[in-house]
């Protein structure tokens, strides 16, 4: 039982008693506090893809009380996922992946809402559905939507928390080019950094293999990235790049300047819509 004090308490810090013992470790941070969580309870994030990097992404995304969680996929759930896509299970087998995840944070958080949407992100339907949610974090694992993300974020003035993994090598960083300085300064987007994607076919996970549990170290980091953004603390990746190499067990944090030739967020930019993106 909670005595007076805490049950006090909770009425300063507009949590009930179960949040308050729920969130305890969170609310004695100093850069998080009541408040904070609050802010996480009131929080929309979308989650692009829920595969390897999705799934310890959505965990700890509502273990940490982020009151609506969007995900979008339109898969369904393999035998050859679950080495690495802990969101699922075995009894889910062919079980779309957006319906595994409502029932797998479901039992993990009753405070957190779960929107899923099975279908494809594609040029019709991204600015209208990131628009619904503060910040997007991106685990898919292809070029052509980490591009389509990048560019509708960029529209929609949404952060974006990108996440990459293949083999034993990951990164993560953040975009939001459209966050201007006083001096017109602003970071980087995604084709700041990679241009536009390779004319060659890259390999898939699927193809090239990855270490499962080392997607769970890039996804966590993801994550991480996230709950800083919604609750504007520490230093953000915005402008960095993490890079990691799960073999040699390093980590390295490189700067990522802004392109000011980049076509959407450069000096005379030459995408202003998703057109480029088919339909």
């Amino acid at each position: 039982m909670i005595g007076a004090t805490a049950a006090a308490s909770s009425i300063d810090l507009g949590l009930n008693d179960r949040q308050i013992r729920r969130y305890a470790r969170h609310i004695l941070l100093d850069e998080i506090g009541g408040e904070g969580q609050r802010r996480l309870l009131n929080a929309r994030v979308l989650v692009v893809g829920a595969g390897g990097l999705g799934s310890p992404l959505l965990l700890y995304l509502a273990a940490a009380g982020v009151g609506t969680i969007g995900i979008i996929d339109d898969d369904r759930v393999d035998l050859s996922n679950l080495q690495r896509q802990i969101v699922h299970s075995e009894d889910r087998l062919g079980q779309a992946k957006v319906d595994s995840v409502r029932q797998t944070l479901a039992a993990l958080n009753a405070d957190v809402r779960v929107i899923g949407h099975c279908e494809r992100l594609t040029a019709a339907n991204a600015l209208p559905l990131i628009g619904e949610y503060d910040i997007v974090a991106d685990g898919s694992d292809n070029f052509a939507t980490r591009f389509l993300v990048n560019d509708a974020c960029y529209f929609a003035r949404r952060p974006l928390v990108s996440g990459a993994i293949l083999r034993f090598d990951g990164q993560v960083t953040t975009f939001k080019a459209f966050a201007k300085a006083a001096d017109g300064s602003h970071g980087p987007c995604y084709r700041c950094l990679y241009g536009a994607p390779p004319p060659d076919p890259v390999p898939s996970c699927a193809e090239a293999g990855v270490l499962g549990a080392f997607c769970g170290v890039v996804g966590s980091l993801q994550a991480t990235e996230v709950v800083k953004e919604l609750l504007g603390i520490g230093e953000g990746l915005s402008g960095w790049l993490v890079i990691l190499d799960a073999l040699s067990a390093r980590t390295r944090k490189v700067r990522v300047p802004s392109d000011p030739g980049c076509p959407v967020c450069g000096d005379w930019p030459t995408i202003h819509d998703l057109s480029l993106h088919g339909r």
